[in-house]
């Protein structure tokens, strides 16, 4: 177990997305700013398996585009999406694999949340400019840290993913995406254990 507010390292990445997504329910995404440090305890992620999972964009195989879920694992994939929306990813597994985890709600120190990745991304002014950094660097000024042990994780399907399978996790009880907090989980989402 990895202490509350300890930088996540280049091992904790170096798993399953699955593995990673779900253990990083509860971390804080960090962002130091000229105002001091910003930060979201993340409520909300998704897992992509890579080139056998249709949903992932290195579906295809490697693009100019999805070039860097390729690399390390704990580097960040940012993409632009509709002329106007940054998401964050963080690259998971073996390099090579293209597996990352989407980074989907977070909640402020306050209690408010930010639901949804572009959301998310403009809550820490997260753009291209961090495509490919690496989040395990003391240098970097964006980060993960690891959160309370022991929060309830639920999973469901992905988000406008037509696979059923529970590649969604988030924290129990505060369901963002597309339903507001606080929404009660729906039959089809399950706890994870």
């Amino acid at each position: 177990m990895i202490p509350v507010g300890r930088r996540l390292g280049r091992r904790f990445f170096a798993r399953s997305s699955p593995e990673v997504a779900r253990e990083l329910v509860g971390c804080w995404l960090v962002r130091r700013g000229p105002g001091g440090p910003m930060r979201l305890e993340l409520l909300e992620v998704e897992a992509y398996l890579g080139e056998s999972d249709p949903a992932s964009h290195a579906h295809r195989g490697p693009t100019p585009r999805n070039l860097p879920m390729y690399g390390p694992a704990g580097h960040a994939y940012v993409y632009f999406i509709y002329g106007m929306h940054h998401c964050l990813n963080v690259v998971t597994g073996p390099a090579g694999e293209a597996q990352a985890v989407l980074l989907r709600a977070g909640r402020r120190p306050s209690g408010e949340v930010v639901g949804g990745p572009a959301l998310l991304c403009r809550a820490l002014g997260v753009t291209l400019a961090e495509n490919r950094l690496d989040l395990c660097s003391r240098s970097t000024d964006l980060w993960l840290e690891a959160g309370a042990a022991g929060q309830p994780v639920a999973s469901g399907p992905r988000i406008g993913v037509r696979d059923p399978a529970h590649l969604r996790y988030y924290l129990a009880g505060t369901l963002t995406a597309k339903r507001g907090a606080g929404t009660k989980a729906r039959s089809h989402e399950s706890p994870v254990l």
